[in-house]
């Protein structure tokens, strides 16, 4: 049987999608090659033909996620203020869809911890896929016309979510993840969103 001329690629594409979204789900160290396979739709053997190692796949895939955050970032972008743009992000960071969704949420937050534990290319593109995004968020947010102050701002902001989502999942109690969200939202919107 003859494949089309673009059969590895698309094969390919798709096992780096499916990756992306279990290893978010999951976490890295979880998430075994079985597994990304079984979720693409085909066999473990296959693999091979596509990635010299599951360290490949990583790389791939959190590019893959880092990438997908940009179309949301352009829509904060075209908030007319800073105060509008702060909430924006903040209310769908720490939105419960965002908090149950994992597998097509934040990778700072699914796979961050994960990623501190490897070295070489796979630490490496993650941290320049982080820079990137980061950067990127900064430009989008326009929290300051200083750009160091802009920085500073933003990775506060950042950091802030992060570790508020992180502990709404972390809370096995609904009711108690929910305040955690309500109240972290409240605190940061005084901080960055006094003004609309």
């Amino acid at each position: 049987m003859r494949y089309p001329s673009d059969h590895k690629a698309t094969t390919r594409r798709r096992i780096v999608d499916a990756a992306s979204r279990a290893f978010r789900e999951r976490g890295v160290a979880e998430t075994g090659v079985d597994e990304v396979m079984r979720r693409a739709g085909l066999t473990h053997g296959g693999f091979y033909s596509h990635f010299r190692d599951k360290s490949e796949l990583v790389v791939e895939a959190c590019d893959a996620a880092f990438a997908a955050a940009v179309e949301n970032l352009g829509r904060i972008a075209a908030q007319p203020t800073a105060p509008r743009r702060a909430r924006m992000l903040i209310d769908s960071y720490l939105s419960h869809h965002h908090r149950d969704h994992r597998d097509s949420g934040c990778l700072v937050v699914a796979v961050g911890a994960d990623i501190c534990r490897h070295s070489g290319a796979v630490l490496t593109r993650y941290s320049q896929g982080f820079t990137a995004h980061l950067d990127r968020l900064a430009a989008a947010l326009r929290l300051s016309e200083n750009p160091r102050e802009n920085m500073e701002r933003v990775t506060h902001l950042m950091s802030a979510l992060v570790g508020a989502l992180i502990f709404a999942r972390a809370v096995d109690d609904p009711e108690r993840s929910a305040a955690l969200l309500a109240s972290s939202r409240r605190v940061l919107r005084q901080e960055f969103c006094t003004t609309l």
